[in-house]
């Protein structure tokens, strides 16, 4: 995965102007500067780098690049949201530019001119995807840090990219912009973080299947927090807080055992699976068996490292380090069976980040408000935290029902417990649509609150209705303790695995749904408004309908489904009519006769209207 560098603030962009004018007449830059931004200028100079460069020099691109193979379908999903004059430029481990697009790259006629380009330091000087590469973390680059006259209006941020299993950056994604006032963060940091995700998790997906259950173990683990190194003979991944802890001779001790683990296993008699000894019990792709061997190391005191073999399809493929503390296996120990929350499905990072915020404030009985867009499956985590409390079932009220009294009630009676009591004796509220609360709600929840901060309530919130100031006074008060949960676009890794969990319960006689890679792309495309909610009515829906067998096509989703994303950038009215046609075909089960009578238009106006906005192909 990528690091994020939280760089902290540098000098003002006009003294940096006046030190780079100082360097290139020959003097000293001064003391404002970074030490490390005026090597980099140095060594541009040593290089033999002109300010004056016209546009960066062109290289000979790969024919065939695993980066852009992998990176091209994100790319094309990425580039439509960027706005105004905003970039994007996927670079590889030779900082070649592989492809570009959004918004002009400065020095390059048109976006399609990117290619090619070498953005190294020995052609261009200081930039942030050759800062990126070299450091393995993201990098910001604004206006005159750069070397070059050309881009001195410009201001760019690179996430280094990594494959599964390697060490070292497979390339970047950077994000180019006209330069803001002053040397404030970049605007496109956090695209370029979520876009770098999206690749690293197609080439997760396009790995070796033993590099993928080693990769994932490791991953596993360090979401976990574990320090720990995974090993397969040849190569290592050790996560930062194993290489603090551990030295050079303990590494060097574990991949001794962890060689001597595969050629154990490839000279040993061969044997059944109830043949096994325990250490080397076979399981499913990506999990981890129980570990095997434990021992103490000299690196400090009480550190010791649980060694466990990895079996895949009945062979040994590598072992996985992990590194305990004393203090760390008696947290591990308090906290077992805690951090998981049940009915929940999603390992990307904005998932895995909202949950584990919103795990954090649930362990104290105050009040949780959780905010999303429709769908998002905000009763659900909502439910899951209220389990976590292990408290009696909670009270489930839904103010877009409007059911009188519900609120009151509850308010009157945990503000009847007296101070002894607590709240143990009042189920927790889980409130839904908070935003559609009545005015006596209102002030019954307004009134508990300020006589009593800390009550049992998990609330939703749904922004987008006009709120009054009661009510918005009551949302404020919420906010303090609140957590957004991402929508379904922005965590589209998660599909398959909400594809496998969405139908519980296949029809009688029909085996559960699969997916086609061709199928799983076209849901990932998908802006997804109704979020997770409108991804299980998909899966409903194509569930009832089908009838073949085997993985479900492409051709088989929704006609909406079907069509990929505009190929040019619509009006609002273009827009607007795309949807609308979009939802004719749905409701009339894609017949083009009906949907263009329920348009008032001709059939062949639709066939037109299909063309002009690319979807006749669907």
């Amino acid at each position: 995965m990528t690091t994020t560098d939280d760089t902290p603030a540098g000098p003002a962009l006009s003294s940096l102007r006046r030190a780079r004018d100082r360097f290139f007449s020959g003097r000293p830059p001064g003391d404002g500067v970074p030490e490390d931004l005026a090597q980099a200028w140095r060594r541009a100079r040593f290089f033999g780098v002109p300010r004056d460069l016209a546009a960066p020099p062109r290289v000979r691109p790969p024919v065939d690049s695993p980066l852009l193979a992998a990176a091209r379908a994100v790319l094309d999903r990425t580039a439509p949201t960027l706005s105004g004059a905003m970039g994007l430029v996927l670079v590889d481990s030779r900082c070649r530019a592989l492809w570009s697009g959004g918004g002009r790259y400065a020095g390059t006629p048109a976006p399609d001119g990117v290619a090619g380009l070498d953005l190294s330091e020995k052609a261009v000087g200081h930039n942030s995807a050759a800062l990126a590469l070299r450091t393995g973390r993201r990098a910001e680059v604004h206006g005159p840090e750069h070397f070059l006259d050309l881009w001195q209006e410009v201001s760019a941020v690179s996430v280094p990219l990594y494959e599964p299993t390697a060490g070292h950056p497979a390339g970047t994604v950077t994000v180019v912009a006209p330069l803001g006032e002053g040397r404030a963060a970049h605007p496109g940091a956090a695209l370029a973080e979520a876009t770098a995700h999206a690749i690293e998790t197609e080439l997760l997906g396009r790995a070796r299947p033993p590099e993928r259950v080693l990769l994932d173990a490791y991953l596993r683990r360090r979401a976990e927090g574990a320090a720990v190194v995974a090993l397969d003979g040849s190569s290592r991944l050790i996560s930062p807080e194993a290489a603090r802890l551990l030295s050079h001779e303990t590494l060097a001790r574990l991949e001794r055992h962890a060689t001597a683990l595969l050629r154990d296993a490839g000279t040993g008699p061969a044997t059944g699976p109830e043949e096994h000894a325990p250490e080397e019990i076979a399981v499913p792709d990506g999990e981890i068996p129980v570990p095997e061997d434990e021992f103490a190391v000299p690196d400090g005191a009480g550190l010791t490292v649980r060694m466990t073999r990895l079996v895949h399809r009945g062979e040994v493929i590598g072992a996985v380090a992990t590194v305990c503390t004393a203090a760390r296996r008696a947290r591990s120990a308090e906290r077992r069976g805690h951090d998981r929350l049940p009915g929940l499905v999603g390992t990307s990072r904005p998932w895995r980040l909202t949950v584990s915020r919103a795990t954090e404030l649930a362990r104290a009985v105050e009040p949780l408000l959780l905010i999303g867009e429709p769908g998002v499956g905000k009763t659900a985590l909502a439910r899951a935290l209220l389990g976590l409390r292990g408290t009696a079932a909670p009270r489930v009220v839904d103010a877009a029902e409007q059911v009188p009294g519900e609120v009151p009630r509850w308010c009157q009676a945990l503000a009847e417990l007296s101070e002894s009591e607590g709240h143990g004796g009042a189920p927790p509220l889980l409130l839904r649509h908070a935003e559609r609360l009545g005015q006596s709600d209102v002030a019954a929840l307004l009134a508990l609150l300020a006589e009593r901060p800390a009550v049992p309530l998990v609330a939703t919130h749904t922004p987008g209705a006009p709120t009054g100031p009661c009510l918005g006074r009551l949302l404020d008060i919420l906010t303090a303790r609140s957590v957004t949960l991402p929508p379904l676009r922005e965590r589209v890794e998660d599909i398959p695995a909400l594809l496998a969990g969405l139908p519980r319960r296949p029809s009688p006689g029909r085996p559960p749904l699969t997916w086609s890679l061709d199928a799983r792309r076209a849901l990932e495309q998908h802006t997804w408004p109704g979020n997770v909610a409108e991804l299980a009515h998909v899966v409903r829906e194509v569930a009832d309908r089908r009838r073949a067998t085997g993985p479900v096509r492409r051709e088989e989703l929704p006609y909406g489904l079907r069509v990929p994303p505009a190929t040019r950038r619509l009006s609002g009215i273009e827009r607007a009519e795309r949807t609308a046609i979009l939802e004719a075909l749905r409701r009339h089960g894609d017949n083009k006769a009906r949907a263009a009578e329920s348009l008032g238009i001709g059939r062949a106006t639709l066939y037109r209207k299909l063309r002009a906005y690319g979807m006749d192909q669907a």
